[in-house]
């Protein structure tokens, strides 16, 4: 599956704990990676120093919708899902 056009979902809802070029400490969850482009793709998509979970990252029909919306609360339910719990 190819990533749907004008969605970048996955460059706002995820975090990333690695280092992304012009982000030294990766990007918190809910915000947008400053290497998405006004066309939701990615301005880094074949740079090296793209973050390997970003390659690593393949598109699908549960993760992608029919809908940036529809993408963003899959993504943003799973990001809530894997987030280290905190000891209360």
């Amino acid at each position: 599956m190819d990533c749907r056009t004008e969605c970048g979902a996955c460059c706002v809802a995820l975090s990333i704990s690695s280092p992304i070029p012009g982000m030294p400490n990766g990007k918190p969850a809910g915000v947008a990676c400053i290497h998405l482009a006004t066309n939701k793709r990615c301005n880094i998509f074949n740079d090296s120093g793209r973050p390997k979970v970003c390659d690593a990252l393949k598109p699908s029909k549960e993760m992608c919708g029919t809908s940036m919306d529809e993408a963003l609360h899959y993504l943003n339910h799973l990001e809530k899902a894997t987030a280290p719990k905190l000891n209360s």
